[in-house]
């Protein structure tokens, strides 16, 4: 309104400013003040002469005072709204809300969900339905739903970190237009095109005619990384924008595997320009540790670039057999190799000495790459210590020449001709060959084959059972160029030329960088196989494309680091591809060898999302939420009011009259004050105390989990307690109600006899007042279950290193008064409570169970060993809600580890007695002692 963020809720009750004039002339004219005459003879009546008198006239200060206050209290009834949300197009029919869901709305995303939600207040207020699409996870079949759940199901999303099916979702979304014709549509966008919207324009074509409102923009731009680079003297990664905007300055922070920062640096996006680049000048080192690398304040998986060994700067040794020609060291097989690699590895180049000590010296030096170039013969000792070398996981490449055409040496990937030009070790021709292909599954699978190579001379390979195995990359005629294979842990390759200009042109073209660039990149290939097995060789004789890597730490929308879900899956050893639902952004792999999928690929630039063939009115998102200015307005007025009072007392004398009682009047002011603020405070808010959330806990009873705000757990959280639930019901005298999610800062805890905690390691360690909120459960018989899920990553046994969610846990018990803790015992009451257990297994079986230590004591004194109340807390690193989770089919949602016979039922078994024990306490601990109670009765 008049260009400011303001709106009413009911302007039409503005019309009654027009009588604000009429007002003005009613208040300019007064009644005269009465005069005090006394009352003379009845006589004397008849000589007064009556008068006439004209109405005084009010002070212009003290009208306009009036007419400011009938015009706020006009304002306050029309219901003043500062930063107005946007309003549906449509008030009658179903509203269809489509939400992009993507990395770049993360770091908006609250500003997302509360629009939202407003959008969906709107709709309940008018008594319409709510179609809810997100872009991330499209639901399979469009569903109107009720305010109420589609409110539920908006909690429950968060931003995904791969690029939305926008098309995907419009096609929803018009169905649901189709099938309602009086629906209205949101669109709340991003902005950001991903390039993964090819099919966009066809699909929002058609919703044109229905008036979309898209609300997009308003807040800042999302940035993110790409096309990290490690350079010779820095690492360098692109910082990017969508599009041009105004000067913008930032900071990148570099971290290792374990979360430690290794250096900072800035970063600022020019006036226009939507991408930079920030330097990391580190020792190359450190640089080698760097794991990931993260906008500062920015939240998304956009912002956030993974690095795996691929990216690190190897330091590459390089012998030469040939004799060194200090006249002509350009023509040198070296400096070839120098000028391909040098801007990719650190290289160390041996100028003098022989070639068999410069090996040595490198193979001392533990270089992870060797190069050889036209070195024939190695002496026996020196040739075990290179395939030890290689064994161990190094890449050893040799260069063929006149000495190793020559040379009896049987440290290649094949068995080479020896002997004359026709059987021989060489060959030359009258024309030069060009080059033919590369084999798809070796390293030089993705390499474009130049027309302008060609080959003059060449070794031969003798023809056997492994030579097309082994064979990467052929000539037209199909003789063998590069060859190699896998040794152990390491890679042993041979271009079948040299490494200079003398027997072809290869060293001169960007073909041959791409290929020493490929083969040093092997040095830090995974082991043979992911899972332990024995390596599969293809042709190459390498992995092939059926090895796979299972997804290790994933990124989630927020760019934060969370344990693999059910939905992701493995890739192929090989994959390039882009980030997706099956194959989210993160780490994929052994430990000792991981793969780092990114959110963004090297080439990938985000752009403007272009939405002009939607059509329709669009709005920009709010950065702050609407506020009701009512209350602020009706304060204003009353102190209006009070201001008006007072001077009406001044004017009629009235304050003189006062003098004498200044108490009295004091006490009636501050009482007025205090009325006024009084009003203002209870003035109708946005939000009212809701109580359905008390009926509902306390109508049935329900086991609760407390909310992380991350879907993935809290969806598992609430599987896997609604599990537990049906399996009580089935076994049990207990009917709980279906699990319920609680906000520890916010909600009621007593109302729940069991709460389960998920332990994050990335979560905050909740406030002090949270926390006392917690222990004051506790303290009044409440149970909690801590559950840091990390079992399997545990090496167990006394001091050994904290898992990062342990950790977590500790920092959240030091804000509790917790008791001394102890592993269950056997004769716990917790293993009677209703079925007879040795362990507490869940999702894993490894984890121990810990509870409030028993007290030592006179067992004489003391027969019912598990004491008379409940332990406040379990612990456990099992993931039991994990193992307890089920679908609405009753199918179980995750596996289990090690999957041992019966450990799911065993699992329910626990749960079923951790909730038979807080609900019953001890009423079995007799059973635990029943023979020290028969020994003491027959004494």
């Amino acid at each position: 309104m008049f260009g400011l963020p303001l709106a009413f809720a009911s302007p039409l009750i503005l019309a009654a400013l027009i009588g604000l004039p009429l007002l003005w002339y009613l208040l300019r004219v007064v009644p005269p003040r009465p005069h005090k005459v006394a009352f003379p003879p009845t006589a004397l009546l008849f000589d007064i002469k009556p008068k006439e008198e004209s109405a005084a006239k009010t002070p212009w200060w003290l009208t306009l005072l009036r007419l400011l206050l009938a015009a706020l209290v006009i304002l306050a009834a029309a219901g003043p709204i500062w930063n107005p949300p946007a309003t549906d197009p449509s008030r009658s029919g179903p509203l269809v809300m489509v939400i992009d869901q993507g990395w770049p709305a993360a770091q908006s995303w609250a500003q997302r969900k509360a629009a939202a939600d407003a959008f969906i207040d709107e709709a309940e207020r008018d008594g319409r339905g709510v179609a809810l699409i997100p872009t991330g996870d499209v639901p399979k079949e469009p569903t109107l739903l009720a305010p109420a759940a589609a409110r539920d199901r908006l909690r429950s999303l968060d931003p995904v970190p791969y690029a939305p099916a926008r098309a995907e979702a419009f096609a929803l979304a018009a169905r649901v237009l189709d099938a309602n014709a009086e629906a209205g549509l949101v669109f709340l966008s991003d902005g950001v095109d991903l390039g993964a919207d090819a099919d966009l324009a066809a699909a929002i074509a058609p919703l044109r005619d229905r008036a979309p409102l898209v609300v997009s923009g308003g807040v800042p731009a999302s940035l993110a990384l790409a096309a990290t680079e490690n350079a010779a003297d820095a690492l360098t990664v692109k910082v990017l924008r969508p599009a041009g905007g105004p000067p913008r300055a930032g900071r990148v922070e570099a971290r290792d595997m374990r979360g430690l920062s290794l250096g900072e640096t800035a970063f600022t996006l020019p006036d226009g320009a939507s991408e930079t680049e920030a330097r990391f000048a580190l020792p190359v080192e450190i640089r080698n540790e760097i794991a990931r690398l993260e906008i500062v304040a920015e939240r998304s998986a956009g912002a956030v670039q993974l690095v795996d060994k691929r990216w690190r700067r190897r330091t590459v040794g390089i012998v030469s057999g040939t004799t060194t020609d200090t006249g002509q060291p350009l023509l040198a097989p070296t400096y070839y190799l120098s000028r391909a690699l040098g801007p990719y590895a650190d290289l160390k180049v041996a100028e003098t000495g022989s070639a068999t000590d410069n090996i040595n010296t490198f193979l001392d030096q533990r270089l992870p790459v060797l190069i050889l170039t036209d070195v024939g013969t190695i002496p026996a000792a020196t040739r075990a210590r290179l395939t030890r070398f290689v064994e161990e996981g190094g890449v050893l490449v040799r260069f063929a020449g006149a000495r190793l055409a020559n040379a009896q040496d049987d440290l290649l990937p094949v068995k080479l001709r020896r002997g004359g030009r026709v059987l021989g070790g060489s060959l030359s021709w009258d024309t030069p060959q060009p080059l033919g292909a590369v084999t798809p599954e070796g390293p030089f699978r993705d390499l474009k084959i130049p027309s302008d190579v060609t080959i003059n001379r060449q070794v031969l390979a003798e023809p056997d059972g492994l030579l097309g195995e082994r064979t990467w990359a052929t000539l037209a005629d199909g003789t063998p160029l590069v060859t190699g294979t896998r040794i152990g842990k390491g890679t042993l390759a041979l271009f079948h030329v040299t490494a200079d200009t003398s027997w072809s042109n290869l060293p001169l073209s960007g073909t041959f960088v791409d290929m020493l660039r490929q083969v040093i990149a092997l040095s830090d290939a995974p082991p043979p196989a992911a899972d332990g097995a024995p390596a599969e060789t293809g042709r190459a004789g390498l992995r092939t494309e059926a090895s796979s890597l299972a997804p290790a730490r994933l990124l989630d929308g927020f760019g934060a680091f969370r344990p693999a879900g059910p939905t992701a899956r493995a890739i192929p050893a090989n994959f390039a591809g882009s980030a997706s639902a099956e194959h989210p952004p993160g780490f994929y792999g052994p430990p000792d060898g991981l793969l780092a999928i990114n959110a963004l690929r090297p080439d990938d630039r985000p752009k403007a999302l272009d939405l002009s063939a939607l059509g329709g009115r669009v709005e920009q998102l709010k950065e702050s939420e609407p506020r009701d200015l009512r209350g602020a307005v009706l304060l204003a007025a009353m102190v209006l009011l009070l201001l008006d009072a007072l001077a009406v007392l001044y004017l009629s004398g009235g304050l003189s009259r006062l003098r004498g009682r200044r108490p009295a009047a004091a006490a009636g002011l501050a009482l007025l004050i205090g009325a006024a603020a009084l009003g203002a405070a209870l003035l109708p808010q946005t939000a009212r105390a809701d109580d359905t959330f008390a009926v509902t806990a306390t109508r049935q009873t329900h086991l609760a989990y407390v909310t992380t705000g991350r879907s993935d757990v809290d969806d598992i959280s609430r599987a896997g307690l609604d599990g537990l639930s049906a399996y009580l019901g089935q076994r049990t005298a207990l009917q709980p109600g279906a699990a319920m999610g609680i906000d520890l800062a916010k909600d009621e805890l007593s109302f729940f006899p069991l709460i389960y905690w998920p332990v994050l390691a990335d979560a905050p360690v909740p406030p002090p007042a949270t926390l006392a909120k917690v222990d004051a459960y506790m303290k009044q018989g409440g149970t909690v279950i801590f559950d840091t899920r990390d079992a399997i990553e545990s090496t167990g046994g006394p001091g050994s290193p904290l898992t990062p969610a342990a950790a977590k846990l500790r920092a959240i018990l030091s804000g509790l008064d917790i008791p001394e803790l102890a592993p269950v015992p056997r004769e716990h009451v917790l293993t009677k409570a209703f079925y007879l257990l040795k362990d507490f297994p869940g999702r894993f079986t490894g984890g121990t169970t810990w509870v409030e230590a028993l007290p030592q004591g006179d067992e004489s004194d003391r027969p019912a060993r598990a004491g008379d109340g409940v332990s406040p807390v379990i612990i456990t690193s099992n993931d039991l809600a994990g193992a307890w989770a089920v679908g609405k089919g009753g199918e179980a949602l995750l596996p289990l580890t090690p999957g041992e016979p019966r450990q799911r039922d065993f699992a329910f078994r626990a749960g079923a007695n951790m909730v038979m024990y807080v609900l019953t306490g001890n009423y079995k601990a007799d059973q635990v002692h029943v023979p020290a109670l028969l020994e003491r009765l027959g004494q």
